[in-house]
C-alpha cells in the first residue's frame, strides 16, 4: 500500500557516562526558524535529482502497517506524522513544506527492502522514517548504501553497526542491555537469569550480548535457560514450566510484537506474579504501545530499561504528549520508540539546515554535533557514530499501562556500538 499525502496545513552504571556539550547547532522542537524558500534556489539546494522543488520536498515513510509487527510500528508512523505537521507549521525546511509517501513494509523484510528502493530510486524521496525490527533494518541497508539513501532509524537495537546512510535514534546495547543488566544486579542482587526472546537477528544478538555481560562482566551470575520463538508465536506454556522448575532471579524478555500478548497473560495465568519480583520480569521490548494489547492487569510489576516513558515529567514530553493525543486520540499511548521516531524529522530539518542542503552527503556531513534542546527525552545530541547521546531509564509496569521510573542516569550516555568485549 502506498499513501502519498500532502502535508497539512546511568549514573554509575555506565563506564561510559559525560554530560554532552559543546558547540552544535540547536533545534527546537517547538520554537520557530522562519526560513524563505527564495534564500534557498532550489538548483544550489538540490543538485542530485531529489524530489525537492520551489516549495516542497518529499520524505519516506516505511514502517509495518499490517502482520505481527503493526502493534509496535503504528505509533512510529503517527509520530513522524505529527513531527511533519508541526514542522510545516512553522514553514517546513528551507521554507520548504514536507509532503510524505507512505509505505507498508508488512511486517515482512523483503517487502522492506522492495519498498525502499522504490522510495529510493523512484520517488526520489530526500529522506525515510523507517523500520522497526533489526531484520528490517537488515534488509535495507544494502538498499540505502547503494542508492546513497538516509534513513532515520527509531528503535532500540542491538548495536554491532553503524552506517554512514543511517541516522539511529533509539539506543544501542551499552545504552539498555548493559545498563539495564547493571542496574538489576545492583539493586536486586540478580544473579541467575533466563533469556527469551523472539527468533530473529535482534532479540538473538542481544541476548549474545546480555550472556556476555552475565558470564563475564557480573560477579557471581550465570544464565540458567534461553529460548527463541518464531515472531508471531502464541504458545509459552512450555517456556514457562522450564522458567518455573529453573528458578531464575531474572526472565529477561525480548519478545516482540504480538507475542508479547499471549506472554504475558500465560505468565499472569501460570501464576507468575511481576509485582512480586520472585522471578523479576526485565523487559526491553515492551512499551507503553505494546503495553495496550498486553492488558496493564498482565504485566504489572515488571521492569522495563528504555530511554524515553510517557509519563516522563518535563515540559518538553507535557507538550509532546498533549500535541500526540490532540492528533490521534484521547486513548492513546506513547512508547520509547514513538518517541525516538518522532525525533527523525527533527534531526533530519536540524540537519539540512546547517548544511544549506538537502543533498545526502552534505545532509551526512552536517549531521554530527546535531542537539535537539527539546526533545521529549529531554536534551540528546547527534555522535559522530550517527548514534544519539541519551539518557538511560528504567521504569515499572503499572496496572494502568504506563511506567513509574524508578531510575535514570544522571547524564547522557555516550553510544558505543562497537563495545569491547561484547563482538
Amino acid at each position: 500500500m502506498t499513501d502519498t499525502k500532502k502535508s497539512p496545513e546511568i549514573s554509575n552504571l555506565s563506564r561510559r557516562t559525560v554530560l554532552a556539550g559543546g558547540a552544535a547547532l540547536s533545534a527546537s522542537l517547538f520554537a520557530p526558524k522562519m526560513l524563505r524558500a527564495q534564500d534557498f534556489p532550489t538548483d544550489v539546494v538540490n543538485t542530485t535529482g531529489l524530489a525537492v522543488t520551489d516549495t516542497t520536498v518529499t520524505c519516506g515513510i516505511l514502517h509495518s502497517i499490517t502482520g505481527t509487527m503493526a502493534i509496535s510500528e503504528t505509533g512510529s508512523v503517527q509520530a513522524e506524522k505529527l513531527a511533519i505537521e508541526q514542522i510545516n507549521a512553522q514553514g517546513g525546511i528551507l521554507g520548504r513544506k514536507i509532503e510524505f509517501i507512505q509505505e507498508d513494509g508488512a511486517s515482512d523484510w523483503p517487502t522492506f527492502a522492495e519498498k525502499a528502493k522504490k522510495l529510493l530510486v523512484q520517488d526520489k524521496v530526500a529522506s525515510v522514517m523507517g523500520c522497526w525490527t533489526s531484520a528490517s533494518r537488515k534488509a535495507v541497508l544494502p538498499v540505502f548504501e547503494q542508492y546513497n539513501g538516509f534513513l532515520y532509524y527509531p528503535t532500540f537495537y542491538e548495536g554491532l553497526e553503524q552506517s554512514p546512510n543511517v541516522i539511529y535514534t533509539g539506543q544501542e546495547a551499552t545504552q539498555q542491555i548493559i545498563a539495564g543488566l547493571d542496574w538489576v544486579n545492583q539493586t536486586k542482587g540478580a544473579k541467575t537469569f533466563y533469556l527469551l526472546g523472539s527468533d530473529y537477528i535482534w532479540p538473538r544478538t542481544s541476548n549474545k550480548i546480555a550472556r556476555k555481560h552475565i558470564e563475564n562482566f557480573m560477579d557471581g551470575c550465570k544464565v540458567v535457560g534461553e529460548e527463541y520463538y518464531p515472531l508471531g508465536h502464541t504458545q509459552f506454556n512450555s517456556v514457562i514450566n522450564k522458567i518455573r522448575l529453573r528458578k531464575p532471579d531474572v526472565i529477561y524478555a525480548i519478545v516482540v510484537g504480538g507475542s508479547n500478548v499471549a506472554f504475558y497473560k500465560q505468565l499472569t495465568a501460570a501464576g507468575i506474579d511481576p509485582t512480586e519480583e520472585s522471578p523479576i520480569v526485565l523487559t526491553i521490548s515492551v512499551t507503553e504501545d505494546e503495553i495496550r494489547g498486553i492488558g496493564g492487569e498482565n504485566i504489572d510489576g515488571a521492569y522495563a530499561c528504555m530511554k524515553y516513558f510517557q509519563s516522563l515529567e518535563n515540559e518538553n514530553n507535557q507538550a509532546f504528549v498533549k500535541a500526540f493525543k490532540e492528533m490521534w486520540g484521547d486513548e492513546i499511548v506513547i512508547g520509547d520508540v514513538t518517541q525516538a521516531a518522532y525525533l527523525g524529522p527533527w534531526l533530519w530539518k536540524a540537519a539540512v539546515e546547517q548544511a544549506g542542503s538537502f543533498d545526502i552527503d552534505k545532509v551526512r556531513e552536517a549531521s554530527p554535533g546535531i542537539e535537539l534542546t527539546s526533545a521529549p527525552e529531554g536534551y540528546v545530541k547527534v555522535h559522530e557514530n550517527h548514534h544519539l547521546w541519551s539518557k538511560t531509564r528504567v521504569g515499572r509496569a503499572k496496572a494502568d499501562g504506563q511506567y513509574e521510573v524508578v531510575f535514570e542516569t544522571a547524564d547522557l550516555v555516550e553510544p558505543d556500538p562497537f563495545p569491547e568485549g561484547y563482538q
